[in-house]
């Protein structure tokens, strides 16, 4: 069983023979079917198939000789249409499967994100040269979570969150100074960390530790591609499986200033999620990459 399906409302889905039952129906009303040729004798294909609105299944497989889908292994997915992130993005296969990860240089968090890419498929055609020149111009990021609990906000006043915002884009500049090479920058942010310990430490002598961590995205495990984070919820949407009549819900969650769906069930999140408050738990990080075509260049 894949660990986040519980996440789409599958949860009472526990045995291996129960879960090759669930993909066969499945397999016989999918939402997409795709399939895209790697060369003369090898393909992949996906079907997807919606289980609620953005949230569903995805069976990854090869068409045989004869043109039957021969499925290899599935994951569960969820789509977010906001775009996240523009950092620089470099994509890596993975070794045992047709499948790849994607890692963004994202300056805001202060570490490299990595995650699981979702439109694989689309990959594959711009990266076998199937269409024209391309880039990828931003990251929707999306999460699925199978533990999770809602936090109370901290309290800021108006000059608190413009202070804060500030703060952040000076810390932008000057670690993008240090990347390229800017000594001054790099006491200057040394200094900073060393200072911003100190008041951390003394804090946590008298405070909750969640009054003084506001948000957070942090590396989670020994997988690379999942976190543990903190973020502030912007909007709530309750759905339900048209399966199994589970309630899911899907929560947009800002954290340092990126902006990320994360879908969780019900029944493993504790404490009921509203505008404003935060939520706290892991998540398995997928990516849709957003491609933009490159003009051909024109020669007279």
């Amino acid at each position: 069983m894949h660990k986040f399906l519980r996440a789409a409302g599958f949860s009472m889905y526990q045995k291996k023979r129960d879960i090759i039952s669930l993909l066969d129906l499945l397999e016989k009303q999918p939402s997409l079917t795709r399939c895209v040729e790697i060369d003369h004798e090898t393909n992949v294909s996906e079907m997807r198939v919606e289980v609620a609105p953005g949230i569903g299944v995805s069976i990854i497989g090869e068409l045989n000789e004869e043109g039957k889908f021969e499925r290899e292994f599935y994951l569960p997915y969820l789509n977010n249409m906001i775009e996240s992130t523009n950092a620089e993005c470099s994509i890596q296969r993975h070794t045992e499967r047709e499948t790849f990860a994607g890692m963004a240089d994202e300056m805001k968090i202060g570490i490299s994100l990595i995650f699981y890419v979702q439109n694989l498929l689309d990959y594959q055609e711009k990266r076998l040269k199937k269409s024209g020149p391309h880039r990828i111009k931003s990251v929707s990021l999306s999460g699925l979570s199978v533990s999770g609990k809602i936090l109370l906000p901290v309290r800021k006043t108006p000059k608190q969150i413009e202070m804060a915002k500030t703060a952040m884009t000076n810390r932008n500049n000057l670690i993008e100074a240090a990347r390229n090479g800017d000594e001054t920058a790099m006491e200057t942010l040394t200094i900073d960390d060393i200072d911003l310990y100190s008041k951390i430490s003394r804090r946590a002598m008298k405070e909750d530790l969640y009054s003084i961590i506001d948000s957070c995205f942090m590396p989670c495990g020994v997988e690379c591609d999942q976190y543990s984070v903190i973020g502030e919820i912007k909007d709530i949407k309750k759905v339900k499986n048209i399966y199994t009549k589970e309630e899911l819900y899907v929560l947009n969650l800002e954290c340092n200033d990126i902006l990320f769906n994360v879908c969780i069930n019900s029944q493993d999140l504790i404490g009921e999620p509203e505008v404003g408050r935060r939520f706290k738990g892991q998540i398995w990080l997928q990516g849709t990459l957003n491609f933009e075509e490159i003009p051909r260049a024109s020669f007279t």
